[in-house]
């Protein structure tokens, strides 16, 4: 028996191998759109809901669970369903615009949102990129739903009923609605948005039917109208028609819709849906989803590490959306939040500059440039329009966040090769938005007045992050320096960029050794606490803002009193516990309370400001570490499931940070020709670039141990220098990383193998 219990035992002790993925054929299933979904206000696992699209596309449809308008739409710990809900909607913080909703009922003519919910089980629920279906149980209805680009196809499938119905919801704060039973055809729009002030805003939908109805009745608030009033235009009104059907009928709804008019909508359905079925639809989708996933093959990874990187990588290519659409001489034309008109060309929105300038927009101009050079052209139409460049787009102009992060975002697309439009009418604008205030406080430069004369932004003006504000600002100017250089613009005007990117070194403070807001007369502000959240800086405290000097970290490391003290500052900022002071805010946001309990101490991956960080040591001869904690974070923060990301998601940026650091390599510096190397995850990774080269990643001896970087063979030779050029990535290549478990302290340790700064060591 003794024995018997012993052999137990030592089985027991021995690890279990997860199961290697060798090849994925199919990413778009490996994928789960419910990570990050078990989310609430004061506690974001991602803040993310399970969107049916395609990559990009104007339109996403989702579950919804939250009261409509909500911008909680759908969280995993809900237990009804009240409607499946066209949304555009970035994040739950800026809510949705241009949404309306549909929902299958049977029994009584309920299209109240509470009274029509139903519940529903995730045991039944099945969730992909470009499908998604969920037993109603209080309607025994079984809905199913696939997407195009501006148009969704939906499958419900009934029980025997004499009462079975479908309720359109055209939401509130300005809605118009109209039965056509002739045509089997519902028609209405909303006026429905959130965040910016768009001009003459309309979502337009169209909705057929493949089964006539005998029950056609518009409704308006709570009240159900009259047989003879089925066009309606009020506060909020909806539709409700209805059926007899057989056990197990299926009832299709074809869907389009455009911001243009309703005859554009009737176009987007003809052009996107036609004749199709809806599993030929959702097959569509399906390889539209393959062929853009499929353009990175990791293996040699687990099951878990597989599901998370192309969960992650479904997140990267969502956002933003499409708002352009072609008309019927097939042109790109758009409608324009800025005046309300149709005009020609591409525009896009739904993305936050803070976030996405980041790792979001460098992933795009690595892996899939032809869609960003659309989005370049995007924001041509906004400051032609509008006479800005957006810093969220909302699809207007919202005043939220800091920086004038579109500098960052238009040099690097150029910088790294984009072409084919009008750059200096860009480049334009961004010196309009570098040297003037914009109609609200997140667009242009708030402070400006004086950043351009003191060089930085004062504490004491009553201008909000204005520490934040001045270091991203100092950045934006290197961003505009660099363009203007690969332009030749004038040299006065590159010296003053160039001297302006310089202005983080106003607010670096030698006592504490940290970034620190200073008033109008110099003096910095007093009391200083590193720990405050907000105040002078954006979601984040000094320990978090402090390296926020993405284009100079050796004038940051001289700064700091040299290598050793600045990888000791580095050390601090994961060994010191997770303390805040939250009185800026009046109680603990989300993102502090997300960085508490990670036990990471100061480190807060949950937002953007110091995502970063964790490259920095290479920069300053100690690449291992970097090595460690990429790793670290990968392992820790990151996992395919509903509480699967440490914070929010944020329009593809957090996700950006993995799918790159999966690679092994992370843009510190974007407008910058480096990456910055860190720890490939997977035991070999095939990137297919866009040019048809392709970049193999190998890491043979990869394993949860193996951890650190013994070295680097790339195209064949020793290769000892801590970053990659982009350039030469374009060319294709192998990087064959020998991956070990204990730290080389010898490679990377060279002043000549760190990364580019724009200073140099003294």
């Amino acid at each position: 028996m003794k024995s018997l219990l012993l052999s137990i035992l030592l089985i027991a002790a021995v690890p279990v191998l997860a199961q290697q993925v060798n090849k994925v054929a199919d990413p778009a299933n490996w994928v789960n759109p419910l990570m990050g979904t078990d989310s609430k206000p004061d506690l974001s696992n991602g803040n993310t809901y399970p969107a049916v699209g395609v990559p990009w596309g104007m339109n996403y449809w989702s579950a919804q669970t939250g009261t409509m308008g909500n911008g909680w739409m759908y969280q995993y710990a809900a237990d009804k369903i009240r409607g499946f809900k066209q949304t555009h909607q970035p994040s739950p913080w800026m809510n949705d615009y241009g949404q309306f909703a549909i929902m299958p009922v049977t029994g009584k003519m309920k299209f109240d949102q509470d009274a029509r919910a139903s519940w529903f089980s995730h045991k039944s629920e099945i969730s992909k990129p470009y499908y998604y279906s969920v037993y109603l149980a209080d309607h025994d209805v079984m809905a199913e739903m696939t997407t195009t680009e501006r148009a969704a196809y939906f499958q419900f499938s009934y029980p025997e009923s004499d009462s079975s119905f479908i309720v359109v919801d055209a939401l509130d704060r300005g809605s118009y609605i109209k039965i056509i039973p002739k045509e089997n055809k519902i028609i209405g729009y909303t006026t429905r948005n959130a965040r910016s002030k768009p001009v003459n805003f309309r979502n337009y939908f169209v909705i057929y039917t493949d089964k006539p109805f005998t029950i056609a009745k518009a409704w308006h608030g709570k009240t159900l109208a009259g047989a003879d009033s089925l066009e309606i235009t009020a506060n909020h009104t909806g539709a409700i028609i209805g059926f007899k059907t057989t056990k197990g009928e299926k009832v299709h709804l074809r869907v389009a819709s455009s911001f243009i008019s309703f005859e554009q909508a009737e176009l987007n359905l003809a052009r996107e849906v036609g004749k199709d079925s809806f599993e030929t639809t959702k097959e569509k989708a399906h390889q539209t989803w393959n062929k853009v996933l499929g353009r990175l093959q990791p293996e040699g990874g687990s099951v878990d590490q597989t599901r998370t990187f192309y969960s992650c990588l479904y997140r990267t290519v969502m956002f933003p959306n499409k708002l352009y659409e072609v008309n019927a001489q097939n042109k790109v034309v758009h409608y324009s939040p800025y005046n309300g008109k149709t005009m020609p060309g591409y525009k896009f929105a739904g993305t936050g500059f803070w976030d996405t300038f980041r790792a979001l927009y460098p992933f795009l101009n690595l892996m899939y440039p032809s869609i960003n050079k659309e989005m370049q052209q995007g924001l041509i139409s906004d400051y032609v329009e509008g006479g800005w460049l957006p810093e969220w787009s909302s699809p207007g102009y919202a005043d939220i966040m800091v920086g004038n992060n579109s500098a960052s975002v238009v040099a690097e697309a150029y910088i790294k090769g984009l072409r084919g439009y009008d750059i200096n009418k860009l480049y334009e604008a961004l010196l309009h938005g570098a040297n003037n205030e914009g109609p609200v406080t997140a667009t242009g430069r708030y402070g400006v007045k004086y950043y351009n004369e003191l060089g930085y932004v004062p504490y004491d003006v009553k201008i909000n992050e204005n520490a934040a504000r001045t270091l991203e600002y100092a950045y934006d100017d290197f961003a505009i320096y660099q363009l203007a250089t690969v332009l030749k613009r004038p040299q006065a005007e590159i010296d003053l960029y160039k001297k302006r990117s310089q202005n983080y070194r106003n607010l670096f403070d030698p006592a504490t050794g940290l970034m620190r807001g200073k008033n109008k007369d110099g003096s910095f502000q007093l009391p200083f606490n590193p720990f405050k959240w907000g105040d002078a800086f954006t979601e984040g405290n000094s320990w978090h803002y402090s390296w926020s000097v993405f284009h100079d970290m050796q004038g940051l490391i001289n700064l700091m009193g040299g290598e050793n003290k600045f990888v000791t500052k580095l050390d601090s900022v994961f060994s010191l516990p997770p303390v805040f002071d939250d009185t800026y805010y009046g109680g603990v946001i989300h993102e502090i309370r997300e960085m508490q309990i990670m036990n990471m101490g100061q480190y807060a991956h949950g937002n953007q400001p110091i995502q970063h960080m964790i490259y920095l040591y290479n920069f300053a001869g100690q690449p291992w570490k970097t090595q460690y904690w990429a790793r670290e974070a990968m392992n820790r923060l990151y996992k395919a499931t509903p509480d699967g990301y440490c914070g929010d998601e944020d329009n593809g940026q957090t996700s950006a940070w993995y799918v790159f650091s999966a690679m092994g390599f992370y843009p510190v510096c974007p407008v910058s020709d480096q990456y910055v190397i860190g720890a490939p995850l997977f035991k070999k990774m095939t990137l297919h670039l866009e040019n048809g080269k392709t970049v193999i990643i190998k890491a043979p001896l990869n394993s949860f141990n193996n951890k650190y970087v013994g070295n680097l063979n790339y195209g064949g030779k020793l290769y000892n220098l801590n970053w990659l050029s982009h350039k030469a990535l374009l060319k294709g290549g192998i990087l064959d990383f020998k991956m070990q478990a204990v730290p080389n302290k010898t490679r990377g340790i060279k002043q000549t193998e760190y990364p580019f700064s724009m200073s140099v060591k003294p």
